[in-house]
């Protein structure tokens, strides 16, 4: 597993400056590119909701919840305004928004939105997904924005961006981690492949059990997809996610020696799978002169 930090997209810190803020207001208009695609952080001060929002209430339990989730991990994803002179508009992320406020923060990252901008944002965002550096939750933001925002189908999106449909699928359920497991992703704890296991699980509960687990023993994907299939049909998740996942030419050593000396045979592995210990279960002295008579 690699250890790594990245600022989420570009321009990430960069506060936008009061020049942008008077002269930048369509894509027309000079320096419009800087905005268009790109995150940038915006003073909440210069930030209003939309009066047309069709949502109305914001549980105060959950926006406080929120609001200590963005104290520890900050904005996982950045809202979406659109400029307004030197005010921006809420297009989406209004709970987010609520959430910095409680939790006292100045700034919030936001994709800019300006007027007439639709072909200029999705000639950005087609050009931001070839990067080589996007962590898969940048990815899928990416997607997303393109989905939301230009009103691109899935079907056209693959094809816009030579990816397969599945693929496109698949990168955006990974959104519907939770932030922590998201900064998992984007810090490269954990992979991809390991979210989309995690996905594989119907709850916020057995999802932070497989996550927890993954980090602390270092389980491959395929371990990881192992695993969570063992958790989505068992009664007792606690119990299954403390059992030990082996390879499975582990498994078949097992048998083979299960079959040479007709008694049940266990091997147990270390997280990291490089050491471990073979348990050979005898009922009687029979058996076990048996297995020592094999082992002589």
């Amino acid at each position: 597993m690699k250890d790594k930090t990245r600022a989420m997209g570009r321009g990430l810190g960069a506060i936008l400056n009061a020049e942008s803020k008077s002269n930048i207001n369509s894509a027309s208009d000079e320096g419009a590119k800087s905005l268009v695609g790109n995150i940038v952080e915006i003073s909440i001060d210069d930030i209003y909701p939309n009066p047309n929002q069709p949502r109305t209430y914001f549980d105060e339990k959950a926006l406080n919840d929120l609001a200590e989730s963005i104290k520890s991990l900050g904005i996982i994803q950045p809202i979406t305004l659109r400029k307004d002179g030197p005010k921006f508009e809420i297009i989406s992320g209004e709970r987010r928004y609520r959430a910095s406020k409680i939790a006292g923060l100045e700034t919030i990252p936001a994709y800019i939105r300006l007027v007439n901008d639709q072909e200029l944002l999705e000639m950005a965002l087609v050009e931001n997904i070839q990067r080589e550096d996007l962590d898969p939750i940048e990815v899928a933001l990416t997607y997303q924005r393109l989905l939301d925002e230009v009103g691109m189908t899935q079907e056209n999106l693959s094809q816009r961006v030579g990816k397969e449909r599945s693929t496109i699928t698949n990168s955006v359920r990974l959104l519907k981690l939770s932030p922590d497991i998201q900064k998992g992703v984007r810090s490269g704890q954990i992979s991809a492949g390991h979210g989309r296991a995690i996905m594989g699980l119907d709850s916020e509960d057995k999802r932070q059990i497989l996550f927890d687990r993954i980090i602390k023993e270092q389980l491959n994907v395929r371990q990881s997809e192992q695993l969570a299939s063992l958790m989505k049909n068992a009664q007792d998740t606690e119990k299954v996610a403390k059992q030990s996942i082996i390879p499975n030419h582990f498994k078949k050593a097992q048998k083979s020696l299960s079959d040479i000396l007709n008694v049940n045979v266990e091997i147990k592995t270390s997280a990291n799978g490089k050491k471990g210990k073979i348990v050979l279960d005898f009922k009687n002295e029979e058996e076990l002169e048996n297995i020592l008579a094999h082992i002589r």
